[in-house]
């Protein structure tokens, strides 16, 4: 018999599974289950952006890219960030990859090796923490809190970084909180990073969806220091509603790029081809979609908030991405308690705070990228149960 536990790497057998597809897996078992746990649009990808799709297969462009990606996509990518968000990158800057989330890992593993100290803002996405454990890199977390809104404050970043500090995970607008960091707030982090050798690994993927009035400023906008230690992390599948498309890009110095893409040359040799001429799309003609979609989001917004707040379940206001993060503290349960009875007595998926980390003990994370109805369900079922457990 082959001993397979002793063949495994360790690293891989100490990780967790995610918490978040957790809930997600036995929800759609579930029959007359509402879920308000994934992270993924309800809107179609808009017809314009799949057309082309259509088109580059049917016209037989079925081949690899070039391992960086389309050259007249790259191309729009550095328009595009131009245009939307004062950001200048040369086309040698960027690279297209599968999805945001081979943009992270692609940074970690170019840039840490074990011994290595890495800030995480927390709560946050799960596979941040993941990454840098696969790197052998140790994970200082930085425990985020409701009174600041959920934002990195400059006094905790100071107070973190060590003579081991190589990278700085700055994952705003946030998944779960849905916190934003604004110019003066990325100011105060520049002011603290100014002089360090310490990376930023600024995760953008939300930044078409902000509310209030201000748009999403990047942290490597802020000033040339900024710009020379910051990668950025995007793609196409929050904003354009192209999860299934798998595309992302990454931003930054050029001397990170090429090691980077060299990485993304030997795992993954290209991003889905089809998928690169709908971007294209994306780009040039969306940007109506995206803001008729940003639209509906923030009205959704502003349904489960204040429905939660109804409830008595203290929400703060998100600013950012399409998550609200209800504390349920006052229940005296424990964030996993809360979604399992909850589940078993109204069906209805909530992802546990502490998924995303232990800071995020005390809350849910309840998406609004769903349907107006589906929320408003979701939450009179949640109000059945608050009802049962006062008796």
């Amino acid at each position: 018999m082959i001993d397979y536990e002793k063949l495994l790497c360790s690293r891989i057998k100490e990780l967790k599974p995610s918490g978040i597809r957790r809930f997600f897996s036995v929800a759609a078992e579930m029959e007359d289950c509402i879920s308000l746990g994934v992270g993924e649009p309800d809107f179609v990808t808009p017809w314009r952006i799949r057309d082309a799709g259509i088109r580059s297969l049917d016209s037989g462009k079925t081949w690899y890219t070039a391992n960086a990606g389309l050259a007249v996509l790259r191309e729009e990518i550095c328009e595009y960030l131009n245009r939307r968000f004062g950001l200048h990158y040369e086309f040698d800057e960027t690279f297209v990859t599968v999805g945001g989330s081979e943009g992270i890992d692609l940074c970690m593993r170019v840039l840490l090796e074990p011994g290595d100290e890495v800030i995480l803002p927390t709560p946050s996405f799960v596979a941040y923490d993941a990454c840098a454990h696969m790197c052998g890199a140790k994970v200082v977390p930085i425990a985020t809190k409701a009174e600041n809104s959920f934002r990195l404050t400059a006094g905790e970043l100071k107070a973190a970084i060590t003579p081991k500090t190589k990278l700085l995970v700055f994952p705003f607008p946030c998944n779960p909180t849905g916190a934003v960091m604004r110019r003066a707030h990325l100011e105060e982090i520049a002011k603290v990073l100014s002089g360090t050798d310490i990376i930023v690994l600024s995760d953008e993927i939300y930044a078409e969806l902000t509310y209030g009035g201000e748009r999403h400023v990047s942290i490597a906008s802020i000033s040339e220091d900024m710009r020379a230690r910051t990668v950025i992390v995007n793609g196409f599948s929050k904003a354009y509603a192209m999860t299934g498309w798998r595309l992302g890009y990454l931003c930054g110095p050029r001397a990170l790029i090429d090691q980077m893409l060299k990485l993304h040359q030997y795992a993954l040799m290209c991003a889905p081809t089809m998928a690169q001429y709908g971007a294209i799309t994306a780009l040039r003609e969306c940007d109506d979609s995206v803001e008729a979609m940003a639209t509906e989001y923030n009205m959704r917004r502003r349904l489960i908030v204040d429905g939660f707040n109804r409830l008595g379940l203290s929400c703060f206001e998100p600013e950012g991405a399409f998550y609200s993060f209800p504390c349920i503290k006052s229940t005296g349960m424990k964030s996993l308690e809360f979604c399992e009875k909850l589940l078993e007595s109204q069906r209805v998926a909530l992802v546990p705070g502490d998924a995303f980390g232990a800071s995020g003990e005390g809350f849910v994370r309840a998406s609004y990228s769903y349907s107006v109805s589906h929320i408003a369900e979701a939450l009179r079922r949640v109000g059945e149960f608050l009802k049962e457990l006062k008796g």
